[in-house]
C-alpha cells in the first residue's frame, strides 16, 4: 500500500482570464502534517477548494487520488463522506446556535427526522473535551472567542470521522496564546489518532515549528516540496516563494516628522451592549504628520475599540473625550462627519467591512469618495475606469482588469484595493487596523512601501497590529495598551520585545 493518503497529480484549473494552477502535482504521507504555503494568488486555496469538492470534478483538469482510490467529488458532501474536511479561515459558525448545534449542524443526531438533543449534547462534551473547549456546550458561540470557535471548527470535522483536515490559515485571527493551542492539538491529534492535516499559513514560524514537511506553489506551479525533519529556515521558504531572496522584511526609511497633526485627550468608550463596562479608559495620544505611530497590545486591550470610536463613533457608546486636528478641536458623530474631517480607518477585517465583494476594483477603490466622480445623482463611470486604472497601476493590483470583482482577487490584493479606497478619500490621518492580516511575505513588504510611502507625503499614519516583528519594523513611535488603558510610550528605535511585554506585564500587576 502507497505511504500516500492524498496524491493529487496534474491539476490545472482555470478561471476566466486567469490559469490558477498549471499542472500542481501535491503529495501527502499518511499521518503527517503537511504546510502548504505560497503568495497570495500561488493557488494554495484553490488546490484545496479542488481537493474538498468545491470546484467539482469536471471544473478542472488532473487527478485526485485518496487512500489509493481516484475520487471524482461533485461536491463538499462527497469529500466529507470519504473523510476529508476543510476548514476555511472565514469560519462557517452559526453565531446565535449552541456549541454542540454548531459541532454537528449538517450532521445531525437525528432519527426519523427528530434530533435526539441527550445523544447530541453527549457527543458533543466528549469532542468538546477532545479539542479542550471548556466551556459549556450550550453556550451560543458568538459569546466565545475567535480562538474557540476555531476549535469548535475542529470539534465540527472530528464528528464527521475526518481522517485528513485542511485547515486554511488557522492562526490568522487569533492571539499568540490561542495559536500556541491550536498548533498544539494539531500536534496532539496527529500524534494520538494518526490524523493527517495539510495547514496553509503564512506564519512561517509556525509552518517550521509543527510541518513534517512543506510544499511550496509559485504563480500556481509546484516550486518544491521539503522535508522538515531538519528545521527549514524562513529564508529557505521565502526564496521558493517569492523567486527571490528577500533578506530585508521591512524596506529602510527616514522619516521626515513634523508638527502634531491629530490629538486624543481623555478618550473613554463603553460596551455598546453593557454601558457599564468600559472598553477604553481616559486615552491619551498624539500623532505627528509624517510619522508612523503603532499602537500595540494584546488580545483583549482595546487597540480596535479605540480606532473605531474616534473614526464617526463606529463603535461603542457613551463616548466622552476630545478629537483634536490641526490644533481645532473637531467633533465626530459618524462616519461621513470623520471622512469630511480627513480621517480614514482601514478596518481589519476586509472580508466583511471593507469590501463589497461582488463588485469590481473600480467600485469599491471610488466608494469613499463618491462626490469627486459625481455630478448630481449620476456617476461619471468614464472618470471611475480612469481612477480605477490609476490606483491598480500604482499599487500593483495583479488582476486581468478594474472590472474584475475584488471577491476573486487573493488576500493581499484585495488589502491594496481597501487601501486604494482609503487613499483615494484624500485622508489626513489614517488609521490601519491590522493591514496585513493574512497575507504574504511579498505581499507585506509591498504594504509597508505605501505605508511608507503615505508617511513620506505627510500624512499621520496609525497602525494598530499584533505582530511585535512588524510594529518594531515599520513604526517610528510606539504606544502600548492594556486592558484598555494607554500604558506605555516609547521610539521604536529604543524599544524591545522584551520592554513592550515588561510593560504589558508589570501595568496589570499594578492595577
Amino acid at each position: 500500500m502507497s505511504e500516500y493518503i492524498l496524491q493529487m497529480e496534474n491539476i490545472t484549473k482555470k478561471f476566466p482570464g486567469v490559469t490558477a494552477l498549471s499542472n500542481v502535482s501535491f503529495k501527502v504521507k499518511k499521518g503527517e502534517i503537511h504546510a502548504l504555503v505560497g503568495e497570495n494568488g500561488a493557488g494554495k486555496s484553490t488546490l484545496m477548494n479542488v481537493l474538498s469538492g468545491i470546484h467539482p470534478y469536471g471544473s478542472y483538469e488532473g487527478d485526485i487520488i485518496y487512500k489509493g482510490t481516484e475520487c471524482k467529488f461533485k461536491n463538499i458532501r462527497d469529500s466529507e463522506g470519504m473523510g476529508i474536511a476543510i476548514i476555511h479561515q472565514e469560519l462557517a459558525l452559526s453565531p446565535f446556535l449552541t456549541i454542540a448545534e454548531n459541532i454537528f449542524i449538517g450532521n445531525e443526531r437525528a432519527k426519523c427526522g427528530i434530533i435526539n438533543w441527550d445523544e447530541t449534547n453527549k457527543a458533543a462534551v466528549q469532542l468538546m473535551k477532545r479539542v479542550g473547549i471548556r466551556e459549556r456546550y450550550d453556550a451560543q458561540v458568538k459569546n466565545i472567542g475567535v480562538g474557540k470557535q476555531q476549535l469548535v471548527e475542529i470539534a465540527k470535522a472530528l464528528s464527521k470521522n475526518c481522517e485528513l483536515l485542511i485547515l486554511d490559515e488557522p492562526t490568522a485571527a487569533l492571539n499568540d496564546e490561542d495559536s500556541d493551542h491550536l498548533l498544539e492539538l494539531l500536534k496532539t491529534l496527529n500524534k494520538e489518532s494518526g490524523m493527517t492535516c495539510i495547514m496553509i499559513s503564512h506564519k512561517l514560524h509556525e509552518v517550521i515549528k509543527v510541518a513534517n514537511s512543506i510544499t511550496i506553489l509559485r504563480d500556481g506551479k509546484t516550486i518544491e516540496t521539503l522535508d522538515n525533519s531538519e528545521s527549514v529556515s524562513e529564508d529557505r521558504i521565502i526564496k521558493d516563494m517569492v523567486g527571490r531572496e528577500l533578506t530585508d522584511r521591512f524596506p529602510e526609511h527616514t522619516p521626515n516628522i513634523g508638527d502634531i497633526g491629530f490629538e486624543i485627550k481623555d478618550w473613554t468608550v463603553h460596551d455598546p451592549l453593557n454601558e457599564e463596562r468600559r472598553i477604553v479608559k481616559n486615552a491619551n495620544m498624539n500623532f505627528r504628520k509624517g510619522e508612523i505611530v503603532g499602537v500595540y497590545g494584546l488580545m483583549g486591550s482595546g487597540r480596535t475599540e479605540l480606532a473605531m470610536s474616534v473614526f464617526g463613533k463606529a463603535y461603542g457608546s457613551k463616548i466622552c473625550g476630545t478629537l483634536i486636528k490641526e490644533g481645532k478641536e473637531i467633533t465626530l458623530n459618524n462616519i461621513q462627519q470623520a471622512i469630511s474631517n480627513g480621517l480614514a480607518y482601514v478596518t481589519e477585517d476586509r472580508k466583511t467591512a471593507g469590501l463589497v465583494h461582488i463588485q469590481d476594483i473600480k467600485w469599491n477603490i471610488t466608494l469613499s469618495n463618491l462626490k469627486q466622480i459625481t455630478k448630481g445623482f449620476v456617476v461619471n463611470e468614464d472618470e471611475e475606469i480612469i481612477i480605477g486604472k490609476e490606483y491598480r497601476e500604482k499599487f500593483n493590483i495583479k488582476s486581468t482588469s478594474v472590472f474584475q470583482k475584488v471577491g476573486n482577487l487573493s488576500g493581499g490584493n484585495q488589502q491594496k484595493v481597501v487601501l486604494s479606497k482609503w487613499i483615494f478619500s484624500s485622508p489626513d490621518v489614517l488609521i490601519l487596523d491590522e493591514p496585513t492580516r493574512g497575507i504574504d511575505v511579498g505581499a507585506k513588504y509591498e504594504i509597508y512601501k505605501i505605508i511608507l510611502q503615505l508617511a513620506q507625503e505627510g500624512k499621520c499614519v496609525i497602525m494598530i497590529s499584533s505582530e511585535l516583528p512588524e510594529i518594531l519594523g515599520i513604526t517610528d513611535r510606539l504606544y502600548i495598551m492594556n486592558e484598555g488603558r494607554v500604558v506605555g510610550e516609547m521610539k521604536t528605535s529604543e524599544a524591545t520585545p522584551e520592554d513592550i511585554m515588561s510593560t504589558i506585564i508589570n501595568s496589570s500587576a499594578g492595577r
